[in-house]
C-alpha cells in the first residue's frame, strides 16, 4: 500500500466533500437536529397523565381522594365534570386520557368501614400506557388504603399492622428513571450509521455513475488504498459528529460519561468501522446512487432502529427476529453505549461486544476487498 495514493484518494473525497454541500448537510445538520428532537421530544415516561373527575359524592372525603390525586406527578386533573356522559366525549376527542368516577356514598362506605368503589377509566390505544397508568393507579390507591388503614387501627386503638414483606427498592444505573438518559447516548448509534453507512453507500456508486470508475481502474491503485481512501474522510466526519453529540447531551440534557472515555472513544471507532464498511459493500455492490441509498436504509439505518434494543426490548420479539438481531452491529454498541454512559462498566464486560464488532468489520472489510479486486482492481 503506497502512502501518497493513500493520501491522494483521500485527499479527492475531501474535496468532493467540500464541494457537495448537500453531504456537508446531511453529515451534519441531520445528526444536530435528531439530537435536539430525541432529546426533547421523544419521551417513554408516563406521567402528567390527563385526568377528569366526575364525583357524585361531594364529600370531604371524596374531594381528599382527588386533591391526592392531583397532588401526584403523574396525575394532572383537567376537568371535573358533572355527568358521566362526558367521559365519553373527553376520551374520544383525546382530551383526557383517564376518567375517575366517584359514586355517592363513597364517604358514607368508608366512614362505615365498607368497601368504598371507584371506577377508573383508561384510553387503552397505546397498550404500554394504558399499562402503565394502570400501575400508577393501583400504587396510588393501595397508599390511599394504607393510610385509611392505619388511621382505623388508631381509632380502634390498635397498633398498626406491620407488613410480612418490606420491599426498598432502590434503582441503579438510571436513578432518575428518566428515558433521555438512555435515548440521547442510544442516539449515537443511529448518528453514526445515517452518517458513517449512508453516505458511503454512495461513493464507489457514485464512480460507477459517473463513469469515473474505469479511470480509477487504470490508475496505479489497488482495492485496499481505495476502500481507506473512501472510508478515511467519513470516518473523521461522523466521529467528529459523535463527538458534538456527546457535548450536547451533556450542556442540554445533563447526561454524562459514568464510564471511560477512551473505552468509549474505542468502541465508537469499531462501531464506526464496521458501518463504513456495511455501506462500502452496498455501494460495490448496488453500483446505482438510489438503489445503493434504499438498500442503506434497509439494511443499516432501520434495523439499527428497530432490532438494536434502543427503542424496543429485543426480549420481547418473537424468538426467530431475537435470533436475527446477533447480526445488527448496532445491538453490540448499545450494549457499550449503556455500559459507559449507565453502568460505568469496564473492558471486562464490554470485551465481548466489540470482539464482536471487530470481527464483523475484518469480515466486512475482507469482503468488499474481494469484490473490488473481482471489478479489475
Amino acid at each position: 500500500m503506497n502512502p501518497a495514493r493513500l493520501k491522494a484518494i483521500v485527499r479527492k473525497e475531501f474535496y468532493h466533500l467540500i464541494r457537495d454541500y448537500r453531504s456537508l448537510y446531511l453529515a451534519f445538520a441531520i445528526p444536530l437536529l435528531l439530537i435536539i428532537l430525541f432529546g426533547y421530544a421523544l419521551s417513554l415516561d408516563v406521567d402528567h397523565i390527563k385526568t377528569i373527575v366526575a364525583d357524585y359524592d361531594k364529600t370531604p372525603q371524596s374531594r381528599e381522594f382527588v386533591e391526592k390525586l392531583d397532588a401526584s406527578p403523574y396525575f394532572d386533573i383537567i376537568a371535573r365534570i358533572d355527568s358521566s356522559k362526558q367521559v365519553a366525549d373527553f376520551l374520544d376527542t383525546e382530551r383526557a386520557s383517564v376518567a375517575i368516577i366517584i359514586p355517592p356514598g363513597f364517604m358514607k362506605n368508608i366512614k362505615a368501614d365498607r368497601a368504598a368503589q371507584i371506577q377508573v377509566i383508561i384510553d387503552g390505544s397505546d397498550p404500554v400506557f394504558a399499562g402503565a397508568v394502570r400501575g400508577y393507579m393501583t400504587g396510588f390507591t393501595e397508599a390511599y388504603n394504607s393510610r385509611l388503614l392505619a388511621a382505623f387501627l388508631n381509632r380502634q386503638g390498635l397498633d398498626p399492622i406491620c407488613a410480612p414483606v418490606d420491599g426498598r427498592v432502590r434503582v441503579w444505573f438510571n436513578e432518575d428513571l428518566e428515558s433521555r438518559n438512555f435515548i440521547i447516548p442510544g442516539m449515537i448509534a443511529i448518528i453514526i450509521m445515517i452518517v458513517g453507512a449512508l453516505l458511503t453507500a454512495l461513493v464507489i456508486a457514485r464512480e460507477y455513475e459517473a463513469g469515473t470508475m474505469e479511470t480509477i481502474k487504470s490508475l496505479p491503485v489497488c482495492a485496499g488504498e481505495l476502500l481507506l481512501g473512501k472510508a478515511i474522510p467519513y470516518f473523521f466526519i461522523t466521529l467528529a459528529n459523535v463527538l458534538i453529540a456527546m457535548l450536547l447531551g451533556q450542556i442540554l440534557f445533563g447526561i454524562t460519561l459514568k464510564g471511560s472515555f477512551w473505552l468509549m472513544l474505542a468502541g465508537t471507532s469499531l462501531y464506526l468501522v464496521c458501518a463504513l464498511s456495511l455501506g462500502l459493500l452496498i455501494s460495490t455492490v448496488a453500483k446505482s446512487q438510489l438503489l445503493a441509498n434504499q438498500a442503506a436504509v434497509m439494511i443499516t439505518y432501520l434495523p439499527s432502529l428497530l432490532l438494536s434494543d434502543f427503542v424496543f426490548p429485543i426480549i420481547n420479539m418473537p424468538v426467530l427476529l431475537q435470533w436475527f438481531t446477533y447480526l445488527v452491529p448496532a445491538r453490540y454498541y448499545i450494549d457499550i453505549l449503556a455500559g459507559v454512559y449507565l453502568r460505568n462498566t469496564g473492558l471486562s464486560y464490554l470485551g465481548p461486544a466489540m470482539a464482536v464488532l471487530g470481527g464483523m468489520s475484518l469480515l466486512l472489510m475482507a469482503l468488499n476487498y474481494i469484490l473490488l479486486k473481482k471489478e479489475g482492481l
